[in-house]
């Protein structure tokens, strides 16, 4: 397969969507044309905010037409994950409830919360309800609404109406996207709205995500960087940038 340049790029981020990543030598295979062609392609699909270049290759950058499921999150980049997680739950403090986002990091966060003292934590999502149900002296409230199907979290207007009359200590958030123009983003606005309303209702705002958030923008913003007490991600993020973030108001931790 040859064909025009656009029909070579919607087959490159069909490939990247569903496989999680691609790499310019067996694109070029694959494509039958020249690894510069592909790195042309990639740099042109780039510009246009669906891919992010890697070392030899790309991912794709989740937008309002798509999105990761839950089961994919966690199979990528987990032992990063695992750290900032631990890292993150290191931040409760005093903290008695706590809002934990819907997610895979977020769910990591919640399986690494001490079990040693009452602790009450609100979520949307079905997972980290689960994974917590039975955790000794911690007491789950499910915020109620629509299911959605990828990420097993509630939406919608019972979710936040729910989520308005809490006063929480800490909220763990994650987002698709984190950038130092753009803020907190993710692809639908339906989860914007849960975010958004979970950080109105804290206290204290902790995002924890990998490296690859970073610099990538989603179509639906719900924070601005200064809203967080403290970011956490993995030494995967350069100093020089973190730095740069934590000007803007934040502690800046990498795991």
């Amino acid at each position: 397969m040859t064909g025009t340049a656009e029909e070579r790029q919607r087959y490159i981020v069909r490939a990247a969507r569903t496989t999680g990543a691609v790499d310019v030598n067996t694109l070029a295979t694959q494509l039958g044309v020249a690894k510069e062609t592909v790195r042309r392609d990639l740099r042109a699909l780039e510009d246009h905010g669906l891919i992010r270049r890697t070392h030899g290759g790309a991912y794709p950058v989740e937008s309002a037409g798509f999105e990761t499921t839950l089961a994919f999150r966690a199979t990528s980049h987990v032992p990063e994950k695992r750290r900032v997680a631990a890292a993150a739950a290191e931040l409760l403090g005093d903290a008695e409830t706590v809002f934990v986002d819907e997610g895979f990091t977020p769910q990591l966060i919640a399986e690494a919360l001490p079990r040693d003292r009452p602790l009450t934590v609100v979520t949307a999502s079905l997972p980290v309800a689960g994974a917590l149900a039975e955790a000794e002296n911690t007491s789950v409230l499910l915020l109620g609404g629509r299911v959605r199907p990828g990420t097993l979290a509630t939406v919608d207007h019972w979710t936040t109406k729910m989520l308005a009359g809490f006063v929480l200590d800490l909220a763990y958030i994650g987002a698709n996207g984190i950038s130092r123009e753009h803020g907190l983003t993710t692809p639908d606005p339906a989860v914007s709205e849960v975010k958004a309303q979970a950080i109105r209702a804290a206290r204290r705002t902790v995002f924890a995500g990998v490296h690859t958030k970073f610099g990538a923008v989603s179509f639906c913003r719900f924070a601005e960087i200064g809203v967080l007490e403290a970011i956490v991600t993995s030494t995967l993020l350069p100093s020089s940038e973190a730095h740069r973030y934590s000007l803007l108001g934040p502690q800046v931790i990498r795991a």
